[in-house]
């Protein structure tokens, strides 16, 4: 049974400026109605063990699954030390990801810089990913590309880095709004590496999904994971994301 949940990036403005918790924001999910949160990492207050514990005890005591952690990386750099850094950057994400009790860490393959091909950024992120593998297998956590534009702007370049890093530690985080072209087409190219979806309104801020295919393209490839609500709309996310959720809700 496909389950729904909300990331904590929906309420990024909440959490950047106090306004919100971690705490806060695993409550607010319990009293929508959610099946789980996923913990985007930017605004932690600490990475201390002892707190990252403590919000895996709160997320249970809500009957709450944490079904993903999440990162920012750009592996597409010429620089080697600064693909370094983020295969420093992944081992720690990994490692706050296990604390956590999350399943999945999401990364980003990252932009192609100028004077440099596709393939040669994509193969950074190939050669960056299967060095990350073995912290991946260590933690027991996978780690879930997402599909975030730059390098991974289409399904086959996606598909590829996959492929080509041939680890079962390597899967994707399918953002259901970031495929601009052939949306539908390229979102069931991508299913079937898929262990993590996020769930926007629309693509890019300007086309409404279309929630009836999703589910008709995620029934037919037999997904049973999480659709976590990243909340990107205009409105107010205290308003907007229950108002979403009450309709994924019910269609799933």
């Amino acid at each position: 049974m496909i389950k729904i949940g909300c990331a904590a990036y929906s309420y990024r403005d909440y959490l950047k400026d106090g306004r919100m918790s971690y705490e806060d924001f695993i409550e607010e999910a319990y009293k929508i109605g959610l099946d789980g949160v996923e913990m985007t990492l930017y605004w932690l207050p600490s990475k201390e063990p002892a707190y990252l514990r403590n919000l895996k005890r709160i997320a249970l005591s809500q009957g709450l699954y944490i079904s993903c952690a999440g990162i920012s990386t750009n592996f597409c750099s010429p620089d080697p030390l600064e693909r370094e850094r983020m295969i420093r950057a992944v081992e720690e994400g990994l490692r706050i990801a296990r604390e956590l009790g999350a399943p999945a860490l999401r990364v980003f393959g990252g932009y192609v810089p100028e004077g440099y091909s596709e393939k040669q950024a994509a193969q950074w992120v190939v050669e960056a990913l299967s060095r990350c593998i073995t912290y991946a297998e260590e933690n027991g956590v996978v780690i879930a590309l997402e599909n975030h534009g730059g390098v991974t702007t289409r399904a086959d370049n996606v598909v590829r880095i996959v492929e080509s890093v041939d680890s079962p530690w390597l899967r994707v985080n399918l953002d259901l709004g970031n495929y601009k072209e052939s949306t539908y087409e390229d979102i069931a190219k991508t299913i079937p590496y898929t262990v993590h979806i996020h769930g926007k309104v629309s693509v890019s801020g300007n086309t409404k999904v279309d929630y009836e295919k999703i589910k008709r393209i995620l029934v037919e490839n037999g997904y049973n994971g999480f659709i976590s609500i990243e909340y990107e709309e205009k409105e107010d996310p205290k308003i907007g994301v229950p108002e979403f959720a009450k309709y994924l809700l019910r269609l799933f």
